[in-house]
């Protein structure tokens, strides 16, 4: 019994000293103390670098740990990437189907889901080409609940390159068309979603939002389009641009069933989304929006909203129309003002992390950059200057402010129910001919049309887009602001609009 008590630890020991995280050499060593501006002779140089690597030996029993993962419950294929006839709008990245439980308030209900959000064994490129290849081995929360619901995922969506442009063209394998004119943008980051919504292609799509990325597509493409509160849907199991600003969201052709696909993927997630308090309450939000008129309810118009310098007058007056239009059903509307809206253009957590695809795409984004999108690159050049010159003071300084527009919202939404603008200040834009346009053209196009999405996103308020009428046959894009928490008035006011236009 000794022996083999004796056996085992020598065993683990002999396990546990493989050298599976292989700590620098003393000339990287020597590089990177230089880099960083520390001051080390060569005997305290080499008193680190044996100090670093013994520390480093606690890391090899974690590649011998099994680690927690998420559930994967539902059989699949691969699946293939479509293309001609069967991908018209050049709107889907991959099809597979995926059939979900036999019963829920998504049967018979089919779904896209946007490609940076984990399925397991499908490919996944967050649209760039640097990330071919890359195949998770987990389902993102969002898609375990969809599926549990009888939903049926017909495979992943389009989206721009790392989801870092509110434009169509920056995409691996080239721009997804807007459904209403493919000479024109379809938005994004989450492009294929909108147009795969309303082509037919499916019922409803998730969405990503950390600019506007579910609402510029939807108002470009004309469905409806919901970032909810901050952290009412769990964002585990997707690629995080920034998990301050990340949000994950619904979108559909109607206002029911953007709020059906909300009751299935909100709630908290058991500890694996740090953003999420554990008592959320998520209500049966298609009852609640089905009712007789806005009698009593407050709309605020926002001020900044409006007459931006490169606002349609068009687009401007149709959303004022649309949002006057809601006194025919009771509503009171009223003129508000947040003068700090338009100044607005975490790095670590606690939850799951996909280890996996951590390291096959960092490898992949490290030594493959030439197919990064200019858009990625001027944001990763600019932080990285601004994090190695001034440490980190200006993303603080950021988030601070955060909280001060936080407060803007918050104060007029205490005399308000909700507040109304454009979603964004023009219709769907030109796409770009092959090379007709530099690098400050390209990165200018990508992000110029943000000027109404990005505040809702540091704030974390909900915010819906709705079509709220045509300039030269493109949707215009009415933007619901809500308090926290309270979807449910924001989607009863997008209802009340639905109800008016279908009526005309």
């Amino acid at each position: 019994m000794a022996e083999s008590s004796k056996e085992n630890k020598e065993q683990k020991a002999e396990l546990f000293s493989d050298p599976t995280v292989p700590g620098p050499t003393t000339s990287e060593l020597s590089a990177l103390a230089t880099r960083l501006n520390y001051s080390l002779n060569d005997d305290e140089l080499k008193q680190c670098h044996s100090l670093i690597n013994g520390a480093l030996k606690g890391f090899n029993r974690l590649d011998h740990l099994v680690e927690p993962t998420l559930p994967v419950k539902y059989p699949r294929t691969p699946g293939y990437r479509p293309n001609g006839d069967e991908n018209p709008y050049n709107a889907w990245y991959w099809k597979s189907t995926i059939k979900g439980a036999d019963t829920g308030k998504l049967f018979g209900k089919t779904i896209a889901i946007k490609d940076n959000v984990m399925v397991a064994g499908v490919p996944m490129m967050n649209g760039c080409r640097a990330l071919e290849g890359t195949v998770p081995d987990v389902d993102a929360t969002v898609v375990t609940r969809l599926l549990d619901a009888g939903g049926t995922i017909l495979g992943k969506a389009r989206c721009e390159n790392m989801c870092f442009s509110g434009c169509s063209f920056t995409s691996a394998y080239g721009p997804a068309f807007n459904v209403h004119d493919k000479t024109r943008s379809a938005g994004g980051s989450s492009s294929g979603s909108a147009v795969l919504v309303m082509a037919g292609d499916v019922d409803m799509a998730i969405g990503g939002d950390q600019g506007g990325s579910v609402r510029i597509p939807s108002c470009w493409n004309g469905c409806v389009g919901l970032k909810p509160t901050w952290g009412l849907v769990p964002y585990t199991g997707a690629g995080s641009i920034e998990p301050s600003v990340d949000h994950l969201g619904p979108m559909a052709r109607t206002v029911h069933d953007c709020a059906l696909m909300l009751e299935v993927i909100a709630g908290y997630d058991d500890g694996l989304d740090h953003r999420q308090p554990p008592n959320i309450e998520v209500p049966e939000y298609t009852k609640k929006i089905e009712v007789e008129g806005l009698n009593g309810l407050r709309i605020g118009i926002l001020k900044e909203g409006f007459g931006h310098e490169a606002s349609q007058e068009a687009v401007d007056r149709i959303v004022k129309e649309a949002a006057q239009n809601l006194t025919n059903v009771g509503a009171q509307v009223v003129d508000v003002s947040i003068p700090i809206h338009t100044n607005f253009q975490g790095l670590g957590f606690k939850g799951y992390y996909a280890t996996n695809s951590m390291k096959t795409s960092g490898a992949a984004l490290k030594h493959d950059t030439k197919h990064l999108s200019d858009t990625f690159k001027y944001v990763m050049l600019t932080g990285a200057y601004l994090n190695e010159t001034f440490h980190g003071q200006y993303y603080g300084r950021c988030q601070n402010l955060g909280r001060l527009l936080r407060q803007a919202y918050d104060d007029v939404l205490k005399d308000c129910d909700v507040i109304i603008m454009p979603t964004l200040p023009f219709v769907a834009q030109k796409l770009p001919t092959d090379g007709e346009m530099t690098l400050e053209d390209r990165v200018t196009q990508s992000i110029n049309m943000t000027q109404n999405t990005m505040a809702a996103d540091v704030t974390g308020h909900p915010a819906l887009s709705i079509n709220a009428g045509w300039v030269d046959k493109l949707p215009v894009g009415m933007m619901i602001v809500g308090k926290h928490w309270d979807e449910t008035t924001v989607l009863k006011v997008a209802r009340a609009h639905e109800k008016i236009m279908t009526s005309k």
